[in-house]
């Protein structure tokens, strides 16, 4: 009977003891939402985890220390909390959504494709699943759930990009260069977006529009870096802007002195566009740097005979085909070296 008396009182005990550690850890919870509506975000964070110290199975601390966590850019302590808040409920849809984000925007797509595919409800689901398969590179999948989430928000800028970038590396850029056109519209500031669009327009030939674009992450402040000026400055030249283009270039070339690919560049399209003199004059200062290139030896005869001065043109020709006898098959094409 005594035993019997004292496993009830034990019993009691504790089940006193935790509705006291349950009361004071609702007690900490609420002070801390206040200090949270107060912006006093460092000190709501120190008593959430008191709040969890009383009651470790509380999950809403865990839950609400992960978001005010994020709000204070600490990354790491806020996948403790959410994973924390997880492990006590794992069907919860709040915590599976809001892992499903905090995982997705840390680029761990893999953890995130897992999450979504235990969130269909969610509100953003498609565009996590096709913004991780896209970092995944699994186009495939990327291109129906992107195409899925357009449906649901179509203003949606990184959307509608990430699906233009989709069909780029599917090399369809038929339907990726819509995409980046619309993407540019509802997000006006990304100038890299605008680069990224001027490049497929230059590497299709459309040195027009691929000008417009460069022009347009110029004015939106891109990092005009070298690479940049070098396609900005090509786009001029091949839409007649020589003047322009040769100031970009030449001030390229005191960045990159005796650079030969990037004369050879300058000295090709300068042949494409009929400026034959400018040619010329570039081909002259790669044989300068290196008198036995003959592909550019044999450009400058092709060049001299373009400007009418065939004999001239032919026995230079002749001459570099000497020093390089492939070059003859260019000859009977009437061609030019492959790779210039």
């Amino acid at each position: 009977m005594k035993m019997i008396f004292s496993t009830m009182l034990v019993s009691c005990m504790a089940i006193s003891s935790f509705a006291q550690n349950a009361d004071s850890a609702n007690y900490y919870f609420n002070k801390a939402k206040n200090e949270i509506d107060a912006k006093h975000l460092a000190v709501a964070s120190k008593l959430l985890d008191r709040a969890a110290t009383e009651n470790p199975s509380m999950f809403d601390a865990f839950l609400l220390n992960g978001k005010i966590s994020m709000e204070m850019s600490r990354v790491y302590e806020a996948g403790q909390y959410f994973n924390k808040a997880y492990t006590l409920q794992p069907s919860n849809s709040t915590i599976i959504e809001q892992l499903m984000l905090f995982n997705f925007n840390n680029g761990q797509s893999q953890k995130a494709i897992s999450l979504a595919q235990q969130c269909t409800n969610c509100s953003e689901v498609e565009k996590v699943l096709g913004m991780s398969y896209y970092q995944s590179e699994d186009y495939g999948k990327a291109e129906k759930y992107l195409n899925a989430a357009i449906q649901k928000n179509d203003k949606d800028g990184q959307i509608v990009y990430t699906l233009g970038r989709t069909y780029l590396e599917m090399e369809n850029e038929k339907k990726a260069i819509p995409l980046f056109e619309k993407a540019i519209l509802l997000e006006p500031t990304r100038n890299n977006w605008m680069n990224e669009l001027g490049l497929i327009f230059y590497n299709q030939s459309d040195y027009k529009n691929a000008l417009k674009y460069f022009k347009m992450a110029e004015d939106a402040g891109i990092t005009k870096n070298n690479d940049f000026m070098e396609n900005l400055a090509f786009a001029q030249l091949y839409t007649g802007d020589a003047d322009n283009a040769m100031k970009n270039l030449n001030a390229i070339l005191d960045k990159k002195p005796n650079n030969t690919q990037l004369m050879n560049d300058i000295a090709f399209a300068m042949y494409s566009t009929k400026r034959y003199e400018g040619a010329i004059e570039f081909y002259q200062k790669l044989l300068t740097v290196n008198p036995k290139d003959a592909s550019s030896l044999y450009m400058a005869g092709m060049t001299f005979q373009k400007m009418g001065q065939k004999e001239k043109g032919q026995k230079i020709c002749d001459k570099a085909i000497e020093m390089d006898p492939s070059l003859a098959k260019n000859r009977q094409k009437q061609d030019m070296p492959m790779g210039l």
